[in-house]
């Protein structure tokens, strides 16, 4: 064994190579300042179609952001090419603070959450009010998925010259949600584009529906410029709607008045992921109500201050009974 004194010679020290290479691994980062920015339009199998100033690029995640995915509409810093030809491919390296969220799991029994659109100002609930029935429960998870992401609740209503939309509208009166109320001869005419049209200019709108209500044809009169959509039947035995949109994709309304974010049709809409505490904040007349409630108070139980709050006439019990129908919709199922 060879053995070193105090005055080694260096060179007769061997030294071994580092087998991943000679770069010393290091958690410093690049700051990426002059990233470009963007807005995510769709994401497709890992490629995502972002809009830079007026170009449109294709990109995909960059390694450092590790399991953190971007999604249609997320705000983003994108390198490399910025060019937007053909077979070139950017990175995006930053993905900006989210303002509002809209989320689901396939149902209520599923840890998994998927994320359909980032920083939209409202959700446009679209359904029919016949052929296929309407579905006052998944109605009523969209609502709670959108007060509890942030976003103001739109519900468009289709089809009412095959059935009034009075039930349907007394149902959710007492929530105070802005509507309209299309036939299909007014789509067809331009009447109706234009009523959803005024609910949606100035803000980035998601639209949600089960299959066959008709909402690829609304969104394709919104934006008929953009339209890539096929639009489907409605099977006559099972009474549900055939898929006909894959993916969410943001489209501009003209004269960038605006977005209109196109969503696959659901079946279901699990609220697994949804906090209950957070739907109360929907409800500004209801919640002061609430500083009596026990702790932990599911707002449907014999000690909850808010039944007293509405017997003192500090608001109307038809909210409270709209607020304790939503918070129980985890536990119901999604019946017509």
């Amino acid at each position: 064994m060879r053995r070193y004194g105090k005055n080694t010679d260096e060179d007769d020290i061997r030294s071994r190579p580092n087998p991943k290479g000679n770069r010393p691994r290091t958690n410093i980062r690049p700051k990426h300042e002059d990233a470009a920015d963007g807005m995510v339009l769709t994401v497709d199998r890992g490629r995502l179609t972002v809009l830079v100033d007026d170009r449109i690029v294709m990109a995909m995640k960059a390694r450092e952001l590790g399991r953190k995915a971007a999604v249609v509409g997320d705000h983003v810093s994108v390198i490399g090419d910025l060019s937007g030809k053909k077979d070139t491919l950017a990175r995006i390296v930053r993905i900006g603070e989210r303002t509002t969220l809209l989320r689901r799991t396939a149902d209520d029994d599923d840890p998994y959450e998927r994320v359909v659109v980032a920083n939209a100002d409202q959700l446009a609930i679209v359904t029919a009010l016949a052929d296929p029935e309407p579905r006052p429960r998944l109605i009523d998870r969209c609502l709670v998925a959108a007060y509890a992401g942030g976003l103001t609740p739109l519900l468009v209503l289709t089809k009412s010259d095959l059935s009034p939309p009075d039930e349907l509208l007394e149902l959710y009166g007492a929530l105070d949600i802005p509507h309209v109320v299309t036939s299909r001869q007014e789509l067809e005419s331009g009447a109706a584009v234009a009523r959803v049209r005024e609910q949606l200019d100035g803000k980035i709108t998601a639209f949600v529906g089960h299959s066959g209500v008709g909402k690829t044809t609304l969104v394709n009169a919104l934006v008929p410029n953009d339209q890539r959509r096929s639009t489907g039947h409605v099977n006559a035995v099972t009474g549900r709607g055939r898929h006909t949109t894959t993916s969410a994709l943001a489209l501009p309304l003209s004269g960038n008045a605006g977005w209109v974010v196109d969503t696959p049709g659901v079946r279901s809409f699990g609220l697994h992921h949804v906090d209950p505490s957070l739907v109360i904040h929907a409800f500004p007349d209801l919640e002061p109500g609430t500083e009596g409630c026990p702790r932990a108070c599911s707002h449907d139980e014999p000690d909850c201050a808010l039944d007293e709050w509405v017997e003192k006439g500090h608001a109307d019990p038809a909210r409270l009974y709209s607020l304790r129908r939503l918070l129980s919709t985890r536990e119901r199922t999604e019946g017509d």
